[in-house]
């Protein structure tokens, strides 16, 4: 999939050196304003699953129940020699596996994740999307997931069956899709405290009988959004991507309280910079004096970063909007203390797909914010993943960002120290575990495409982590202990001893005068590097050259 147009090309002039920049208005208007790339991106989901269903890959009843598996040597082998259940890991252990089958979804394709504890017994359950619907699960003391029950679609299932984004208000789920006419479905999560694991109960939700829904929120223009926002302090939800771009919202923020859940009602809509992906929306506090206390959306719109003030559903105010180098699809994000909103983290769904600015070598980026002007946020730096793929979902908790990356699965990162070093230079990943072993031994540790984990969720008291697949059905894992990020070291691997090689005369002042420049900003471009660079750097090979430049003695100053 590759994007090209006047604009992209002159935002290709700009140079790998660009981090925060205006949004580009020509190449916004034909690419993203249009629903061009959107319609792209969704189009090459559907064709690589339909792909998956005719290779059998999404007959997720081939995949047999799994229960406690411990990561030894970097590996949980839960079934002993058989590549597929051979899961890369470091520092979480699987607790059990359930294929989305036996979930009550035999069609599979499961997408969005989310999760609710009871407060009075403290049992843990989990709502998750699939093609025919929502699958209602319990995890119960031991780490076993268990079927409760399944909420069909409100709509009856069609193309967009795939796309149920889940999140919860109170003792409530939402869920919405990209169906037509399927609206947001309001679930009581308290019905399945009751429920006789040996009888799952297939509740009433559809539009025909939906008399076990609390409610229904149906005021989009086609019934479809392709997401749901929550601000559960200030009791209202937001329908974001409620397809057509045209409509009078234009797929932007669209509004409803919540204050009665059996009773949704619209307070509005922000069509301002159209069509808005996903969004966090929190009362804010932090650095901003200016905006202590108003009610806040960061909005994450296909090329930019918009920043909301919403605390007028009837009269919001757009505060910034912001691109970046590299920006291909952006998707969404999340803030690092909603406590004290000075930072947040960006995802870019698109850019190792189309090798864009900082992910120009197919290795994930994850763009680091200053948003302590919330009309002047800045790109203060990034970091990136290990192995290749797509980065997908991500949320911060207590200092981690838990992210969903498709093949890679579920990848953890101690970004704690991103106030300290807001270049990302200290962020380190402390546990993972791939749910995906098909591609591990592809070049770079992965493959660029949609296969694997949509979400995951990651708030439970226990620790208890549940990873939702497309493919296969829903994992357990937890994480066995929290490392601390090692301190910077350098040590003399083959790309450092090629950067300041004695033997070669002249290569330390050459590698000098090449790293001054390389580490003023990011660059993923392997061209610029050395030509002897790729061969003695080999792997990440971006990654390796920045450690390298960080290692090599100052060149003296002539005086």
């Amino acid at each position: 999939m590759r994007f090209t147009s006047a604009g992209a090309a002159a935002l290709a002039a700009v140079g790998v050196f660009a981090k925060e920049m205006a949004k580009d208005e020509v190449r916004g208007a034909e690419l993203y304003d249009s629903g061009l790339v959107h319609s792209k991106i969704m189009a090459a989901k559907k064709a690589h699953w339909e792909a998956e269903t005719v290779s059998g890959a999404m007959n997720s009843s081939q995949f047999p129940k799994l229960g406690y598996t411990k990561c030894i040597n970097g590996f949980a082998e839960a079934i002993p020699g058989d590549p597929l259940y051979k899961f890369k890991c470091k520092n979480m252990d699987l607790y059990s596996f359930i294929s989305h089958a036996d979930m009550g979804a035999p069609t599979g394709e499961g997408s969005s994740a989310w999760g609710w504890t009871d407060p009075v017994s403290g049992r843990e359950f989990v709502a998750t999307g699939a093609y025919e619907g929502t699958s209602l699960l319990e995890i119960n003391k031991a780490g076993q997931l268990v079927q409760l029950g399944f909420l069909p679609s409100y709509a009856p299932i069609g193309y967009y069956s795939t796309w149920h984004e889940i999140r919860s208000y109170k003792n409530y789920m939402l869920i919405g899709s990209e169906l037509a006419g399927h609206g947001v479905q309001i679930f009581d999560m308290t019905k399945l405290l009751t429920i006789d694991p040996k009888k799952p109960v297939i509740f009433k939700s559809t539009s025909n009988d939906s008399s076990d829904l609390t409610g229904h929120f149906a005021d989009l223009p086609l019934g479809r959004t392709h997401n749901v926002v929550i601000n559960e302090e200030l009791n209202y939800g937001i329908a974001v991507g409620a397809q057509p771009r045209n409509s009078t919202c234009r797929s932007g923020l669209i509004f409803f309280d919540l204050t009665d859940p059996s009773n949704p009602k619209s307070l509005g809509c922000d069509p301002q910079d159209g069509y808005v992906h996903d969004a966090q929306c929190l009362v804010y506090h932090g650095p901003d004096k200016k905006y202590e206390g108003r009610d806040i959306c960061y909005g994450y719109n296909e090329d930019t970063l918009t920043i909301y003030d919403v605390t007028d559903k009837k009269a919001s105010k757009v505060l910034s909007r912001t691109s970046y180098e590299g920006a291909s699809y952006t998707h969404q994000g999340w803030v690092l203390d909603k406590n004290w909103q000075q930072y947040l983290l960006l995802d870019d769904e698109v850019d190792e797909e189309e090798l864009a600015g900082p992910a120009a070598d197919g290795y994930p980026v994850t763009y680091i914010w200053d948003v302590s002007s919330l009309e002047a946020p800045k790109q203060t730096g990034i970091y990136k993943a290990t192995n290749k793929g797509i980065d997908h979902n991500q949320y911060v908790i207590n200092g981690l960002s838990y992210q969903s990356s498709y093949g890679a699965g579920l990848r953890i990162y101690d970004v704690s120290s991103i106030p300290s070093d807001p270049t990302g230079k200290s962020v380190c990943e402390v546990a993972f575990f791939d749910i995906y072993p098909e591609d591990d031994n592809a070049e770079g540790g992965g493959i660029i495409q949609y296969s694997g984990t949509w979400a995951s969720y990651a708030y439970f008291k226990s620790g208890y982590i549940f990873i939702n697949t497309i493919e296969r059905g829903g994992y357990v894992v937890k994480m066995t202990k929290k490392e601390a990020c090692p301190k910077k070291t350098c040590s003399a691997d083959n790309c450092l001893r090629a950067f300041r090689a004695n033997s070669v005369q002249g290569r330390l002042e050459e590698s000098q005068k090449f790293c001054g420049e390389f580490t003023k900003t990011y660059v993923a471009d392997v061209k610029v590097l050395p030509s002897w660079a790729p061969s003695a750097c080999q792997g990440n090979v971006i990654s390796r050259v920045s450690s390298a430049c960080e290692c090599l003695p100052t060149a003296s100053v002539a005086v």
